[in-house]
């Protein structure tokens, strides 16, 4: 995953654009956490790695998540508190996708 991917995303040092599929996902979570979008979840994660440009070194990687990086212990953490599954929709799923 590039730094370029997230900003095509409209996730920028600027903040989200206005339009863009990170406006929707924000949209997206803040109806399904009642208003709010939650500090950890895929909007504010990518729109950290968008303003400091850090998706790489993050360890989301086009070959997969990275061995040891925050990426592994991000998705290591949410597959725990799932029962084992990283989820279809999740932060970790969501920020390796785009």
């Amino acid at each position: 995953m590039s730094d370029q991917n997230i900003r095509n995303a409209g996730f920028t040092p600027s903040g989200i654009t206005a339009g863009s599929l990170g406006s929707s996902l924000m949209s997206q979570e803040a109806k399904a956490s009642g208003g709010g979008v939650p500090s950890g979840g895929p909007t504010s994660t990518l729109q950290e790695m968008g303003a400091r440009g850090t998706a790489h070194s993050s360890g989301f990687t086009s070959s997969g998540i990275s061995s040891g990086s925050l990426a592994s212990n991000m998705m290591s953490r949410e597959a725990t508190s799932h029962g084992g599954g990283v989820p279809r929709g999740g932060t970790t799923s969501t920020v390796q996708s785009i």
